[in-house]
């Protein structure tokens, strides 16, 4: 009996802990891995996306040309790279807390992350050291920007059911 719940026990138990990431020890390890599960390089890393997430560390969140157009008009990913290397820790949490930020961005997750995460992020992309330009400017609607572009097309707005 007792041979046969310790097989169990390895057979069931045993692939869940191979299959464990190990847990981030130090803020910039916990920083990359938030950065790597939190789609912050699917727009804030060129080609992140086309390359399935191949792409080196090396050139991470470096901004892109890749412009996002929408009723808001047309944003760049920023540079996260040079912008958090402008911020101290303090100023970079009180950014991220208050960030109301043009769309793609979902500003609200990082609103609610938590001083470790926020922490951790910091830590992680001022370890990548400074790399790259500044993103381009956003533009205001009605403008074209250049390519390559996404654009998105929005149908109207409901009616409030309220009026």
């Amino acid at each position: 009996m007792r041979i046969t719940s310790l097989f169990l026990s390895l057979l069931f138990v045993s692939p869940l802990l191979a299959a464990t990431e190990p847990t981030p020890t130090t803020p910039v390890e916990r920083g990359r891995y938030l950065i790597a599960i939190s789609g912050c390089n699917d727009c804030h890393t060129a080609g992140y996306i086309a390359r399935s997430g191949k792409v080196p560390e090396s050139e991470w969140l470096i901004g892109d040309t890749m412009s996002w157009s929408g009723p808001w008009g047309t944003t760049y990913a920023a540079n996260l790279r040079l912008r958090l290397a402008e911020m101290d820790l303090a100023t970079w949490k009180t950014f991220a807390r208050n960030a109301v930020l043009r769309p793609p961005m979902p500003y609200w997750a990082l609103n609610h992350m938590t001083d470790d995460d926020l922490e951790a992020i910091w830590a992680f992309t001022r370890s990548l050291g400074k790399a790259g330009v500044p993103a381009p400017a956003a533009l205001p609607p009605g403008v074209d920007p250049p390519l390559p572009a996404f654009s998105l097309h929005l149908p109207p707005a409901p009616a409030s059911a309220g009026k």
